[in-house]
């Protein structure tokens, strides 16, 4: 199958080739333009990737379904949960688990080679949960590296102002700003049946490139570039606040320690997973801005977009172990919660067992005399 099919039909963050002229709502154009540009991609790549990428959103569901939902789990039971933080965190696993309930339906659409199957409904909103998470997981994100910020460097002025009713509005508005931005997905997105690749197809097509542009931009700047700056910003006053205390150094290292591998863990985890995605995604949408490229560079571009999405999408999974599991206080309750319960379990199997072998011991005992009774008996 021709790369250019493939660019059209991939899924709404993976929108980055209207420099191709994907926005046009002309298909015959679209084809006809396929035929006069570079050969992106060889059939042995597509393949390649039809067998990779469903693998890898198999894995990363697998993964983040269980882990969001253990933090769901945890958070729910614990005594402790009405804080600001796990406030936040809570949002966060939701919004990762909504969009985690996409990742099947995009699997099977890789897997069938770019063919959807799943309805004009079900491609409007597994298209609008992948835009919904792109911007309210990393807000979340955001709002508990600010919210950590006030509670370690302004311990006092923190107490006062921050509190559960706050982070709750906050949450709604994430909420709001998140549902709002897919709105384009949800006008423009809808399913084409293209004869010449005997598939249908779900696809957004932009009223003209401006669309394209000015959203992919977006999500650059509001989904990536704003976000990683307040959290890194956030990151580095707490790690200087924290060195420059000779409180912190002298009474507690170890817990100063672990502050600050949790710190570096936070900001690289989310650069490492975003940052290549929105790379690509950014040379792409200088092409509607006049930059050319040659060739090779979007044979590059269009290669990697893929699986650099799948990198992206994988923060997904590593932020229930980013956030709880590395942290010992998510481990103590989860140790609570579900320690407590295979205790209980366990001391239940043993005391069935000991009652099991005081019968056993005393039917060993008392069968013989009945046995020896009868023998003796007329």
């Amino acid at each position: 199958m021709n790369f250019r099919i493939i660019c059209i039909i991939s899924s709404d963050a993976m929108e980055t080739d209207s420099a191709h002229n994907l926005t046009s709502p002309d298909l015959s154009l679209l084809q006809h333009n396929m035929t006069n540009s570079c050969d992106y991609m060889s059939s042995s790549t597509s393949q390649y990737q039809k067998k990779v990428i469903p693998a890898f959103y198999s894995l990363i569901f697998l993964l983040g379904f269980l882990g969001n939902m253990l933090v769901l789990c945890v958070l729910y039971h614990s005594s402790g949960r009405r804080t600001v933080a796990n406030t936040y965190l809570m949002n966060l696993a939701m919004s990762d688990l909504l969009f985690l309930s996409s990742l099947p339906f995009w699997a099977v659409y890789y897997s069938l080679d770019y063919n959807w199957v799943f309805g004009k409904v079900m491609c409007k909103l597994c298209g609008g949960l992948v835009t919904i998470n792109i911007y309210a997981s990393i807000f979340f994100i955001t709002c508990m590296s600010v919210d950590r910020y006030h509670a370690i460097v302004y311990p006092l002025h923190s107490q006062s102002s921050r509190s559960i009713n706050q982070a709750r509005c906050v949450s709604a508005i994430i909420w709001v700003v998140a549902a709002l931005t897919t709105l384009p997905t949800v006008v423009f997105r809808d399913i084409h049946t293209l004869p010449s690749y005997n598939v249908t197809a779900c696809v957004i097509y932009y009223p003209s490139s401006i669309w394209h542009t000015g959203l992919t931009l977006a999500k650059n700047i509001l989904g990536f570039f704003l976000p990683f700056v307040v959290i890194a910003t956030c990151y580095s006053l707490i790690a200087v606040h924290l060195l420059a205390t000779p409180n912190h150094l002298e009474q507690d290292s170890g817990r100063l320690v672990h502050v600050l591998r949790l710190v570096a863990a936070v900001v690289m985890a989310f650069f490492f997973c975003w940052f290549p995605f929105h790379v690509l995604a950014f040379l792409g949408a200088l092409v509607d801005l006049g930059v050319e490229w040659d060739c090779w560079m979007l044979q590059v571009i269009h290669k990697l977009l893929p699986f650099f999405l799948c990198l992206g999408f994988s923060n997904s999974a590593i932020n229930p172990f980013l956030y709880c599991f590395v942290g010992n206080h998510f481990r103590e309750k989860l140790w609570q919660l579900y320690g407590g319960m295979l205790t209980q379990k366990r001391d239940s199997i043993s005391t069935r067992l000991s009652s099991f072998s005081r019968k056993l011991s005393d039917f060993k005992e008392t069968v013989p005399m009945e046995i020896l009774e009868q023998q003796s008996s007329p």
